[in-house]
């Protein structure tokens, strides 16, 4: 049969009654789970497999069958939580999920602009287009994809996250030496916890519940959402808040025709980088951002409300999630956390992912690739109505819609850990990200730092050991693609200083 034939087979079996539903399921479901702070993909996912299992039980399917309606209830929780995630970040600066985090720089900014129906309806046209353009790939493309993935070594991802940082940095606010002061800052906050390799604590105080580390939403809701609410509380009389009139709730054709490119550059980046184990959603965003504001003809529009900015970044988060399934259908190695849960969610019911799933399990295998087309237009047909009611947040008078901010902001922190030292962390995170923006440091490379911080120094300790402590592994003829890494990251804080002394000294010369 051929690859066509099979995917009929697999739109047979999505389209039958019981499966439709549990796809609407998992895409409602997924979109609460990413509007609601806390809660997460991963978790969301892991949440409802016994319930997945008992109504599969309950409607007596077979093995394959259960399997099937299962991988496709939650696979819609996984990639609608992509969707939902944005809908907090744009209208009330609170990240839904980690990876939405970047949408919450250009998107809360389009909101106070009274364009918060222009950059919900981007969003989920570019969540549907990225997740239809990454589905095509996967079936195209997904068995010379994976080897390539596989042949990453620690020594190409730490090089990769190098260059990630310092790439935030060139182009994260107004001056790189802040940028760099909050990478630096970032890292150094993401050390704090239990070390890898030895099992020692650090920089813990005594104080157990930080022997986890600081938990990431923790420190993204309190610099993004609780520090809006001290800026607003403190720099501006409440009373007097002049709340952005909302002008349309659909994109002109303007700003479709702005954010084409973003979206089309977006699905393919997000696709590849989602394919790399521990890269995902959330460097996806990150470098979909970078990308748009180093193409874009008007850099110092972003963060002040480029509709690029979050055109890009919802497209590659999207992208991503679908791109995280070739690994795990093809060789059997999830690439993200939610991936392995959705990994150990098929082995339950005795489904191997790997080389042998799509000849020993089509059913199970196609049938989860038709039933993401059939959720991804099932998440459009959600969220582009319901953008009118999303809208009206944002004119909510700031009386009451600062205590709803921090309720959400209170409920998403202690709903993961239920832990008091969390709500100190939030409220600190809070004051610092206030001051953060009241002297002009950017806050998204520590959040990326923050974010990228365990990845790296796990990666970083592999490739020492491999090189029996030598640093030069990393710009070694044996790992070219890492050498790439390095020699771009350079250039990309080198350069910049260059032409900007160049430009001081031509200056000094003209007044010569």
């Amino acid at each position: 049969m051929s690859t066509l034939d099979y995917l009929m087979q697999g739109f047979n079996v999505s389209f039958l009654w019981y499966n439709l539903l549990f796809a609407f399921m998992g895409c409602l479901l997924g979109t609460i789970v990413g509007v609601l702070p806390g809660i997460g993909p991963m978790s969301g996912v892991a949440l409802l497999i016994p319930i997945t299992a008992s109504i599969t039980s309950a409607l007596g399917l077979p093995n394959e069958d259960a399997a099937t309606s299962s991988i496709i209830l939650l696979s819609g929780v996984y990639y609608g939580a992509m969707y939902g995630g944005s809908t907090t970040s744009i209208l009330l600066n609170t990240p839904g999920e980690s990876s939405s985090v970047v949408t919450a720089l250009d998107g809360y900014q389009m909101a106070k602009q009274g364009r918060a129906g222009s950059a919900l309806s981007i969003s989920a046209i570019g969540s549907f287009v990225g997740g239809i353009v990454t589905l095509i790939a996967l079936i195209l493309m997904a068995e010379p994809l994976s080897e390539i993935a596989i042949k990453f070594t620690s020594v190409e991802y730490f090089s990769l996250m190098i260059l990630g940082l310092c790439a935030i940095c060139g182009l994260a606010g107004k001056s790189m030496t802040k940028a760099l002061i909050m990478t630096t800052l970032g890292l150094l906050l993401a050390t704090i916890g239990t070390d890898q390799f030895s099992g020692v604590e650090r920089f813990t105080f005594g104080i157990l519940s930080l022997s986890e580390g600081i938990a990431f939403l923790t420190l993204a809701v309190g610099l993004f959402a609780v520090g809006e609410v001290f800026k607003t509380i403190l720099s501006e009389d409440t009373h007097n808040i002049q709340i952005a009139k909302i002008t349309r709730l659909y994109p002109t054709m303007d700003e479709m025709k702005e954010s084409a490119g973003p979206i089309a550059r977006g699905s393919i980046l997000g696709f590849f980088i989602g394919i790399l184990p521990g890269a995902g959603a959330i460097l996806a965003s990150f470098f979909s951002y970078i990308m748009e504001k180093k193409l874009s003809k008007n850099p110092e529009k972003f963060g002040h409300g480029a509709i690029a900015g979050v055109a890009g970044p919802e497209t590659a988060n999207n992208a991503a999630s679908g791109g995280a399934m070739v690994p795990l259908l093809t060789l059997g190695i999830p690439s993200s956390g939610t991936a392995a849960i959705l990994m150990g969610a098929l082995i339950m019911y005795n489904v191997q992912p790997g080389p042998l799933l799509f000849s020993e399990h089509p059913k199970v295998a196609w049938g989860l690739i038709a039933s993401m087309f059939i959720g991804n237009v099932m998440l459009l047909v959600l969220n582009l109505p319901l953008v009118s009611i999303f809208a009206k947040i944002i004119s909510t008078p700031a009386k009451y819609l600062l205590p709803i901010i921090l309720s959400i902001s209170i409920f998403g922190v202690l709903s993961t850990q239920n832990l008091m030292m969390d709500l100190w962390i939030l409220l600190a995170c809070g004051v610092f990200g206030f001051w953060f923006s009241k002297h002009d440091y950017p806050v998204a490379p520590l959040v990326l730092s923050v974010i990228l911080g365990p990845m790296m120094e796990a990666n970083l300790g592999r490739a020492l050991n491999q090189s029996e402590g030598s640093w030069g592994i990393f710009i070694s003829p044996a790992h070219p693609v890492s050498l790439v890494f390095v020699i771009v990251a350079v250039l990309w804080i080198v350069v910049p200083l260059l032409l900007k002394l160049r430009g001081k000294s031509v200056l000094v010369n003209d007044e010569g």
